[in-house]
């Protein structure tokens, strides 16, 4: 059997479509922009995902719907929290995987897991941008680069830049005062993702963080974020090849687990 899942986030919507059974298999998928119109953007979103498994909707025997837009997901037979769908992709990748940081466009969370993929604890921030990567897409405008360029220009940072500002509209004035005063590009976005990591680490001091640890979400492609988390943390970040796909993955894991469960009903 084939299944979906449909990772509707505030920036990008994911779709994986994956082959079910005691073998799984990704046989699709695509991420495209969260448009306005967020039916459109699913099924265009779904379209191209199913061209790239060579297979047609009707092949679909479940589809689970998460992220922040899941309910937008009119036809899913199913629909799961992102929480959940994160753990069961990052399971997936790395059954070692204890804790989770998501950074995703408008929050940022951060989940325990049992030795199982199961959720124990999680603690999000989603009241406020900083230590989002919508936080990192102002302040890479404010600096005129190209956001998937951040993570290389901050590794060649020479000096230690500390952006005290926790809200973003005072962060992004703070980063143009940095300007002004002549500090290079390199050693601002460097600043900058101490000032991520700073904001995202204390959701985790409560729940306790945990080896072995997990990015998942599109800042985890940026690898000034992750050498950040890295030497605060003290501890070596894991990432999945594609970690913006994660939530739609563990939405499709878990309409295999539906099926089989289904499955076994019958007989």
């Amino acid at each position: 059997m084939i299944v979906a899942g449909i990772d509707v986030g505030s920036t990008t919507t994911k779709v994986v479509v994956l082959k079910a059974g005691d073998t799984k298999e990704i046989l699709g998928k695509n991420i495209i922009q969260t448009g306005f119109n967020h039916a459109e953007t699913i099924e265009e979103s779904l379209s191209l995902a199913l061209r790239s498994a060579r297979i047609d909707k009707k092949d679909i025997t479940y589809i689970i719907g998460t992220g922040y837009g899941r309910n937008n997901v009119a036809f899913a037979d199913k629909k799961v929290t992102e929480i959940a769908c994160h753990g069961h992709g990052a399971h997936f990748y790395f059954p070692n995987a204890r804790t989770i940081i998501d950074i995703g466009g408008q929050d940022s969370k951060i989940i325990k897991l049992d030795n199982t993929g199961r959720i124990i604890d999680f603690a999000m921030n989603e009241k406020c941008a900083a230590g989002t990567g919508r936080f990192l897409e102002v302040m890479a405008k404010v600096l005129q680069v190209e956001l998937d360029q951040m993570g290389e220009l901050s590794n060649a940072a020479t000096t230690g830049i500390t952006i005290s500002s926790m809200c973003t509209v005072f962060a992004e004035s703070e980063v143009i005062s940095k300007i002004s005063q002549g500090y290079r590009r390199e050693d601002i976005i460097n600043g900058l993702h101490g000032a991520v990591s700073d904001r995202v680490i204390p959701l985790g001091k409560r729940l306790g963080i945990n080896n072995d640890i997990i990015m998942t979400g599109g800042v985890a492609k940026n690898k000034g974020i992750i050498s950040s988390f890295e030497k605060k943390l003290d501890s070596k970040i894991f990432v999945p090849e594609d970690p913006q796909i994660i939530g739609a993955l563990g939405a499709a894991l878990i309409a295999s687990l539906e099926t089989a469960n289904t499955k076994a009903k019958k007989n």
